[in-house]
């Protein structure tokens, strides 16, 4: 089978791929590795935005990024100035980022799906002095910008599209001469680069800073720890979204092409693996809930990065499209941080994510930052060069965040004794019914296992005898109004799964469940719920409303 000649062609163990990685020099800044691979990649193409027919070549990509970092620069644009961009999943996307970060300026990513009042935060929080802004997003910016609720100047906003008076044009600034332009040549690892809001869990969300070492260290380990060259890699998340910048940093590191969707699709994606003949991707587990098809194993996937994918469907995603299948584990405030080596067949439906990243140090800890032994559960800690430099201006966050300087991922992890780190589940996101402590990952991940089940999350309800009962809220794959019989099947399902004590007792049917602008579960929205929004199943005493989230 492919998935077994590909996962065990590998020549240099992970250990020596850790060394070379790790002693071989980063480029002094993205400017220049981006000028190094345009001069050399020649007519391969660095991005294919396939949907919207907008690809660059290699031989282009330098051009192109220094005469709008010459645009820039020349209506204001200057080091270490905020910029927020706001745009869908177009090539002006990455187009500026790469700019920006030639200029030594910043970037603030935001999602174009924002509301005013999002948009007013992120502005306000990040102090962005500019914004490069899709036409389609522009009414809600000028809005917000009327209310008064941020000082933005309407000269300071740069439009891909058609822009409006005052406004400045893209495209017209793509047009400037690059007569006598020359980027900063003093832009460092620690200049500051991004400030990448995460998803949050309360509240708002919070301003990562992340260097331009960050980055750097992202597309580099992601594009050589396997040992292996990717040709054709995709991207199918937004590119405000963390994801689609280091792939394309891989790319652009391995000389590749980077395939980008307009937006994530199941049921699209693997026809798109295929048309593209992809090599590398982050494969959503929501592919396996898609209806089998015939050309399922014909694809030419090395290596796709899975998340979480419940134990017991490990191998069967990699059967059922003949692929390698391997977990990775990382955050925004770190990045790429564990990983499963490729040749790791053994660990198929182990659940590990394997080991540290080179760059990065993981170690399992108690509350107060102790390291605990293998095959104890505790925090996972880790630190490295590169790691996000705190919360823009929340700096009681930013030290709530570490143990000196580790950071504080807040996930319940073990490690074994062979260094193999494991996800347990969120700190944060265990159940205490009874006096036993239930993580919700685990029982999501046995409700996720059921075909009938598209999506799945469980939250605790309030309860006078047991302190906290679970409540599954459970997207059907046919709609919410399947009846009984597949949701007494589901519980009898998780009967056989589960210690009894973590069966939930209540069962929620959702059309849908609400999202994180990084495509998550928002489960601090569920949390905050004054009660149910849609049908509860007590399987206790059968049919009938439940209770309010509590």
């Amino acid at each position: 089978m492919k998935r077994d000649i590909v996962a065990s062609a590998a020549v240099i163990p992970p250990a020596g791929r850790r060394r070379r990685i790790e002693s071989e020099p980063l480029a002094a800044n993205l400017a220049a590795l981006v000028r190094e691979a345009s001069a050399d990649g020649g007519e391969t193409l660095v991005w294919d935005f396939f949907e919207a027919g907008e690809r660059m070549t290699y031989a282009e990509l330098w051009p192109r990024v220094a005469a709008l970092a010459a645009g820039l620069r020349r209506i204001g644009v200057g080091r270490a100035d905020h910029v927020a961009v706001m745009l869908p999943n177009v090539a002006a996307f990455p187009l500026s980022w790469l700019a920006i970060a030639t200029l030594g300026a910043v970037m603030v990513p935001m999602n174009d799906g924002y509301t005013e009042r999002e948009i007013a935060y992120v502005l306000s929080d990040s102090e962005a002095r500019w914004l490069i802004v899709h036409e389609s997003c522009l009414d809600r910016v000028e809005r917000v910008i009327a209310a008064g609720t941020v000082g933005l100047d309407p000269r300071r906003i740069v439009v891909a599209g058609a822009p409006r008076p005052d406004h400045h044009g893209l495209d017209d600034l793509l047009a400037t001469p690059l007569d006598g332009f020359s980027p900063p040549d003093d832009v460092g690892h620690d200049d500051l680069l991004n400030i990448q809001y995460t998803s949050g869990t309360t509240g708002f969300p919070k301003g990562c800073m992340q260097p331009q070492r960050y980055w750097l260290n992202a597309g580099k380990v992601n594009a050589f720890r396997d040992g292996r060259r990717y040709r054709r890699i995709l991207a199918s998340t937004p590119f405000y979204y963390m994801d689609p910048q280091w792939l394309l940093l891989m790319a652009i590191h391995q000389r590749a092409t980077l395939y980008v969707a307009a937006r994530q699709s199941a049921s699209r994606f693997m026809h798109w693996v295929r048309e593209h003949r992809i090599e590398f991707c982050l494969l959503p587990a929501l592919t396996l809930k898609q209806p089998a098809h015939p050309d399922d194993r014909r694809n030419d996937i090395i290596r796709a990065n899975v998340y979480g994918l419940p134990r017991h469907l490990h191998a069967v995603i990699e059967e059922r499209f003949d692929l390698c299948a391997r977990e990775a584990f990382g955050m925004t405030e770190i990045g790429p941080t564990l990983y499963m080596p490729i040749e790791e067949t053994a660990m198929v439906g182990s659940a590990s994510c394997g080991i540290p990243c080179p760059f990065r140090e993981c170690r399992i800890a108690d509350e107060q930052g102790n390291t605990l032994p293998p095959g104890t559960v505790g925090e996972l800690l880790v630190r490295g060069p590169g790691i996000f430099r705190g919360y823009y201006r929340k700096p009681e966050a930013t030290a709530a965040a570490f143990h000196g300087d580790w950071f504080r991922t807040g996930d319940l992890f073990t490690m074994d004794e062979r260094g193999y780190f494991s996800i347990v589940g969120r700190i944060k996101d265990v159940i205490r019914r009874s006096g036993e402590n239930i993580a919700a990952r685990e029982v999501e991940s046995v409700l996720m296992s059921f075909d009938a089940v598209s999506e799945a999350a469980c939250v605790p309800v309030a309860d006078e005898v047991r302190g906290e009962e679970i409540k599954a809220l459970i997207v059907w794959r046919d709609g919410p109004d399947v009846g009984l019989a597949p949701l007494e099947a589901l519980i009898e399902h998780c009967r056989r799964n589960l210690a009894s004590f973590k069966v939930p007792r209540y069962f929620e049917s959702r059309s849908t469940l609400p999202k994180t602008s990084s495509m998550k579960i928002a489960k601090h929205l569920l949390l905050s719920e004054a009660g149910p929004a849609g049908p509860v199943h007590d399987r206790l005493a059968g049919q009938g409303k439940g209770p309010a989230n509590g």
